[in-house]
């Protein structure tokens, strides 16, 4: 069996299915492909932290303003896939006091909002933290449920009028004289051939396979990272130790439990690394200097999660949390394939912009003129977690990242 698809987007996680809805919005035809359930990468095991651009302010500039923006903009499209609940940069004795400054200056730079509280106002506010607590800076952090998020966006795409395939992995891209033109994949009834104008390759961590079917060279460095779920409740705001980036700097607030997060260590294939149990007690242990009762709690799941990070300069790899956290949109044009464009690297945060700049391309690509709505239009069941569930449900999209809360 054939199909035609003006543009083919292989990778259903939160970037892919945020370029079919913005295409579809855009009255194109398109097609998602995913290899398992919705979510089922790199978004699904994610720490789920929305970002105020804090964490990126005082190195990353434009990072921290594209935050920003996105997280203003999901916490009003995207209701109940987000839980708004603040997050606080702690201060312990010890660590360094100027990093704590530059990283204010940084939020106020940024325009992001950022108020410093004493160590014992901090405590009054979560009196689980720590008493080595020295001060914080409250910033407008929230928490993503990536589960809700893709299952949501996906069903936008397709009630105007996309065409969404979970569970049917691409075997193969389509090529002819330097055009690709569509992919092969093992649908329901079989292999088939989907033709299309135009392929996005938005699988993320994968991203780099993908493209050498079609003779594309992509230098990814992808990176795993540890989660640790443990049984907490009572943590309102997100937790972020105010130091640089590093292993156990976050406690993410999930209702009755926290996730703690995270390792990055350097992996060749993501779908086969080492998950080691050391990194799990690492997570508990750095964790629970901002919340000593952590150590105390009952871990309910550990997870692992492979960042698409893309590092195309060999001459400047270094430590691997030093690898850009911002998007790259990859015109493959330049490699000499027409038709094809992939996207990588970015964060959870910024999907939906990522996938504005890559459908701004691809309509640009096949002659499309309509202009992007996804930044004002609400996803179905925003208001109604139980629909939102049901979507998790009948997209497969439940994962280890929010399956407490959508009870999947």
């Amino acid at each position: 069996m054939n199909r035609a698809t003006d543009v083919l987007v292989i990778g259903g996680g939160a970037t892919g299915a945020g370029i079919a809805r913005d295409l579809a919005l855009r009255g194109v035809d398109v097609t998602l492909c995913e290899r398992g359930g919705l979510a089922a990468g790199t978004t699904g095991r994610s720490h789920g932290v929305l970002h105020s651009g804090a964490r990126y302010a005082d190195f990353d500039p434009d990072g921290a303003r594209e935050c920003i923006a996105e997280n203003r903009i999901l916490k009003d499209i995207a209701g109940a896939c987000i839980d708004d609940t603040g997050g606080l940069f702690v201060q312990l004795d010890g660590d360094d006091p100027d990093y704590f400054d530059e990283k204010l200056a940084g939020c106020r730079e940024q325009e992001i909002d950022a108020t410093v509280l004493s160590g014992a106002d901090a405590r009054d506010a979560v009196p689980e933290l720590s008493e080595r607590t020295e001060r914080v800076i409250r910033v407008p952090d929230g928490v993503i449920y990536p589960s809700r998020l893709v299952a949501a966006t996906a069903a936008s795409a397709r009630e105007h009028g996309a065409r969404i395939l979970p569970d049917t992995p691409v075997t193969d891209l389509l090529c002819e004289d330097g055009v690709v033109v569509g992919a092969r994949v093992d649908g329901d009834d079989g292999e088939e051939e989907i033709r299309a104008d135009h392929v996005v390759n938005a699988a993320g961590a994968w991203a780099e396979d993908l493209a050498a079917q079609a003779g594309v060279e992509m230098a990814m460095r992808p990176t795993s990272g540890v989660m640790v779920a443990v049984d907490h409740a009572g943590i309102e705001p997100v937790l972020n130790r105010c130091r640089p980036p590093s292993d156990g700097d976050i406690v993410v607030p999930h209702g009755s439990q926290a996730v703690l997060g995270t390792t990055s260590v350097e992996v060749d294939d993501p779908d086969d690394y080492d998950t080691d149990r050391e990194e799990i007690d690492r997570m508990v242990r750095e964790c629970a200097a901002m919340v000593p009762a952590l150590e105390e709690d009952e871990i309910s799941r550990a997870y692992w999660g492979v960042r698409p990070l893309y590092a195309p300069d060999e001459a400047e790899r270094g430590e691997s949390r030093s690898i850009s956290r911002g998007f790259f949109l990859l015109d493959h044009s330049c490699d000499g394939v027409d038709g094809f464009t992939s996207i990588v690297g970015g964060k959870l945060t910024t999907h939906r912009r990522m996938a504005e700049a890559v459908t701004d391309h691809v309509a640009d690509e096949i002659g499309v003129s309509s202009t992007c709505r996804t930044d004002e239009e609400r996803l179905p069941g925003h208001d109604d977690p139980e629909k939102l569930d049901a979507l998790v449900a009948e997209f497969g999209a439940d994962s280890p990242a929010d399956r407490d809360v959508t009870g999947a």
